[in-house]
């Protein structure tokens, strides 16, 4: 089976970082050097400028993602330095003809992206007929947080009755790219997966290596399903959480109670009581299921609803933790057992078991409202509440916040600093 194109997506926003990037990743293997869309709204026609003074004998893909002005942005592009140049396949054909008499007179070729198209099959053949040179079938970022990317078996129906090559772009990585050679594509575009590693350049060897179908390599920029939840909220901080959630969903006014480093995450048991009622609270915990979190509302009372012993008994059911907008009691016992806890308030004094209230209707925590099955994360920064039809999407974005922090990270220990990896002063608001 011939090799395929590794093109490497420079989505970032800072043109100096780019270089850098493409730089380890060339020398991991990658072939073709893609100047991103942010990284062309950013900084412009000089991106492509900046890359081919870099790496004057590569392949560089600029990706315009025009919709219209065919002719007029090749030709931008064309003059910078561009060997391939994007047109969105919802353009109007005039656009991708003028694109692609553009090209030809600059010497620049059209790259058609599917990317939305509501019959990307269709709508390929129209492009190779319209004289695009490739056409990419392409999941978008944002549409990757909710169903993850493109099916092999879609490229390879592309493929199979297409008289040009088809490039693939969508949440690749080193575990999945095999899968998109076997199917038939001529270029591999991989983003997150090399640009957010801590050794692009070992990433982007692992990619490579798994293209040539020598197994599957990390997991970076790995999309994950409702299956998958749990060790996707499970990697990250509940800071992570909210930068991912634009701070929604964040519980005020309760303590964490755990060990060093600890972190709790699971579906919600909700729980409804009155102030001091332990009934319903001790009475959920045969309902939990393994890895529920019990999330108890009792009004905010400073009479303990819970303690030592409910921790144990909830322990043995395999429960993840419990939240209480209310008291928790015997909270050095707790925390000895590592049961993962948060409270409004501790107490030592108990109520009594009235059984008032229920268990799985709605309740209100820290402000937010709490169904059972939502997703409560917590850590020792606090808790997060993510409604459960949204959880697909917050845990690929989260996971994605944690990644991309990851890099800057690793470029601050390199000797880097915040500022300078952010181009804070740059991107300042012009006054």
């Amino acid at each position: 089976m011939r090799m395929t194109v590794l093109q490497v997506a420079l989505d970032v926003m800072q043109l100096g970082r780019a270089v850098a990037i493409a730089r380890e990743a060339v020398d991991g293997g990658a072939d073709w050097i893609e100047i991103g869309t942010p990284l062309l709204k950013s900084e412009g026609a000089e991106a492509i400028r900046a890359i081919r003074r870099a790496f004057p004998g590569a392949t560089l893909v600029a990706d315009t993602k025009t919709m219209d002005t065919g002719a007029f942005e090749v030709e931008i592009a064309a003059k910078a330095g561009a060997d391939y140049a994007t047109v969105l396949g919802l353009a109007d054909d005039s656009t991708i003809s003028e694109a692609v008499a553009a090209g030809r007179k600059y010497g620049t070729e059209v790259i058609v992206d599917l990317i939305n198209s509501a019959d990307p099959a269709r709508r390929a053949a129209e492009a190779a007929a319209l004289g695009a040179s490739m056409v990419c079938l392409h999941a978008g970022i944002d549409s990757q947080m909710r169903s993850g990317g493109v099916s092999p078996e879609a490229l390879g129906a592309i493929c199979a009755g297409l008289s040009i090559p088809v490039a693939v772009a969508g949440g690749i990585t080193a575990e999945t790219a095999r899968a998109y050679v076997e199917a038939g594509a001529y270029a591999v575009i991989v983003g997150g997966a090399i640009v957010k590693a801590a050794d692009i350049r070992k990433a982007a060897e692992g990619v490579k290596a798994s293209m040539a179908g020598a197994g599957p390599g990390g997991g970076l920029s790995k999309k994950y399903g409702e299956d998958g939840l749990l060790e996707a909220f499970s990697k990250a901080s509940t800071c992570n959480v909210s930068d991912a959630f634009h701070k929604r969903g964040v519980v005020r006014g309760l303590r964490p109670f755990l060990a060093r480093g600890q972190r709790m995450a699971g579906r919600a048991l909700t729980v409804h009581t009155a102030g001091g009622d332990w009934a319903k609270p001790v009475e959920a915990i045969d309902r939990a299921r393994p890895g529920d979190v019990i999330v108890i509302d009792a009004g905010g009372s400073e009479v303990a609803v819970w303690g030592e012993l409910a921790s144990n008994s909830a322990m043995t059911v395999g429960a993840a933790g419990v939240v209480i907008d209310g008291a928790i009691r015997d909270i050095g016992e707790i925390m000895d057992l590592g049961f993962p806890a948060f409270a409004r308030h501790v107490a030592p004094c108990a109520g009594e078991p009235k059984g008032y209230g229920g268990i799985g209707m709605e309740v209100t925590v820290g402000g937010q409202a709490v169904r059972t099955g939502d997703w409560i994360v917590g850590d020792e920064n606090g808790l997060v509440v993510i409604p459960r039809e949204m959880a697909v999407e917050v845990a690929n974005r989260t996971v994605d916040v944690n990644e991309r922090e990851c890099r800057t990270r690793e470029e601050i220990r390199r000797g880097s600093t915040l500022s300078k990896v952010n181009e804070i002063s740059k991107w300042e608001p012009v006054k």
